[in-house]
């Protein structure tokens, strides 16, 4: 595994944007991406989740991840973190 995919999540989300970005997270250790995710504060308004994935499927994950926010319309609560 390498450390390799970090998401910015907003605090403040309704209802819908907290279960979809359950989902999401779920999902990416459903699919096997990774086994963790950690979740640290970032400052009042995000949180940033860590997780490890495998060598080599940093461009796979990150079709997964940005597809699942544009078909969820969470592009104002996730966004991958670089």
């Amino acid at each position: 595994m390498e450390k390799g995919m970090k998401l910015k999540v907003r605090k403040e989300l309704d209802g819908r944007q907290q279960s979809n970005i359950i989902k999401l997270k779920g999902s990416l250790i459903s699919k096997g991406y990774t086994e963790i995710i950690h979740i640290l504060d970032q400052d009042d308004e995000f949180h940033i989740n860590s997780f490890d994935i495998e060598m080599g499927t940093a461009g796979e994950v990150q079709e997964f991840i940005t597809a699942f926010i544009a078909k969820e319309n969470l592009t104002d609560s996730v966004s991958i973190y670089k």
